[in-house]
């Protein structure tokens, strides 16, 4: 047997993996260009460079390709906080506040895009009950990290604004402002 015939084997066994991981990221980038109602196993196909076949095989439905984006965006956030959190150990509830501010106005910058995919991701579960347990990360993930500077409820509490928050600076046709954001984490950051 020659090098030739042996490659492509042993290829094909690290390839699904990969192939699953590029479906994904081209599903992530096709909602983040038309929408999920844009969404379509051809349009994942060409955005990947993958054959049609390829998204089928790994995803049969739409709602396969949906949950899969939903994990990987919860997956990043993840990584997000929790190197967000492993360099700020301790905050003062002021400095929280300021440093809560920066990250949700940067949802509204250069950010704006993927965060508009990631809630349109976030807000299908409304009417995709299997994809409810993957959302609810995003709102756990966002609670655990905050509880490492105050309590469950206060922090359950500026999770929930700062999703409110967010929500209506990318669908609202104003953007709120420092001034307001910090107000309202204030209240419920620092207020005894």
């Amino acid at each position: 047997m020659t090098d030739s015939q042996t490659a492509p084997a042993a290829r094909r066994r690290r390839d699904p993996q990969r192939r699953i991981e590029e479906i994904t990221a081209a599903t992530e980038r096709v909602i983040a260009e038309r929408g999920i109602e844009g969404l379509t196993h051809r349009a994942v196909a060409e955005k990947a460079g993958v054959p049609l076949g390829a998204t089928t095989y790994h995803f049969a439905t739409k709602g396969d390709l949906i949950a899969a984006a939903l994990h990987s965006a919860v997956d990043r956030y993840a990584a997000y906080l929790q190197a967000w959190a492993d360099q700020r150990p301790d905050l003062s509830p002021e400095q929280l506040v300021i440093l809560l501010t920066d990250a949700l106005l940067g949802c509204f910058g250069p950010q704006r895009d993927q965060q508009v995919m990631e809630f349109e991701l976030y807000l299908a579960a409304l009417r995709r009950p299997a994809l409810r347990p993957i959302a609810d990360r995003y709102i756990e993930l966002s609670i655990q990290t905050l509880t490492r500077y105050t309590d469950p409820v206060t922090a359950t509490a500026a999770a929930v604004a700062m999703n409110g928050l967010t929500l209506r600076g990318l669908a609202g046709t104003h953007t709120p402002t420092r001034a307001d954001i910090e107000a309202i984490l204030r209240r419920i950051l620092t207020t005894p």
